[in-house]
């Protein structure tokens, strides 16, 4: 190896590993927030997203809304979900991905051969391939849930978008960890204050 190859490949270790250095730091604070559906990874949505607000503006149900300035000048103007206060209703049509033009929001693609995908596409016919975004891990507060106390409830049965994520014991709910995807629409519903429904982290943060 020369010396031109030997500084080009250290370089680039270099590089790599700030690059990963970069992404960890970038994961890490993205656990103060949560992304709309189908945000592609933190480092890669912060590249792609332009700030042009379109994605918030096609939320029928004002869910998305833009970060404050407080959150750092990189992430200011970024949308972000409002689960604390509102579900995410996993619109049918996914208006809010369907807006995004810089695809950081970005739907993805059936695990099947590339050129049936385009021929489906431009024939317009339907591939069946459904996904469910991961927006957070959330968890039930049973010191505060009320059938865990005695008092029989029910407020959140109905409100689940996601047929098994919610499941009942003894009139008691859990949330089914593999199958919720932390639309927090049983959160909006909860009736207790504060509510039995934490959110305990974004599905941007990794276990």
């Amino acid at each position: 190896m020369d010396r031109r190859e030997f500084f080009r490949r250290g370089l680039g270790r270099v590089a790599e590993e700030a690059v990963q250095h970069v992404d960890k730091k970038v994961v890490e604070r993205a656990s103060r927030w949560i992304r709309p559906p189908f945000a592609v990874p933190e480092l890669e949505f912060l590249l792609a997203c332009t700030r042009c607000d379109a994605c918030i503006q096609a939320c029928p149900h004002d869910i998305v809304f833009p970060l404050a300035a407080s959150n750092g000048a990189d992430v200011m103007n970024t949308p972000a979900l409002d689960l604390l206060n509102k579900g995410c209703r996993l619109c049918e049509d996914w208006p809010c991905v369907t807006a995004c033009e810089a695809q950081a929001l970005k739907m993805p693609v059936a695990d099947t051969d590339e050129a049936e995908i385009d021929s489906t596409v431009e024939s317009g016919a339907k591939t069946g391939f459904s996904p469910q975004p991961r927006l957070a891990t959330l968890a039930i507060d049973t010191n505060n849930c009320l059938p865990y106390k005695g008092p029989e409830c029910g407020a959140c049965a109905s409100a689940c978008i996601i047929e098994g994520a919610l499941e009942w014991q003894r009139e008691r709910p859990s949330i089914n960890q593999e199958k919720c995807t932390g639309c927090a629409m049983c959160r909006e519903v909860c009736i207790t204050e504060p509510k039995s429904i934490l959110i305990i982290k974004s599905a941007q943060v990794p276990d």
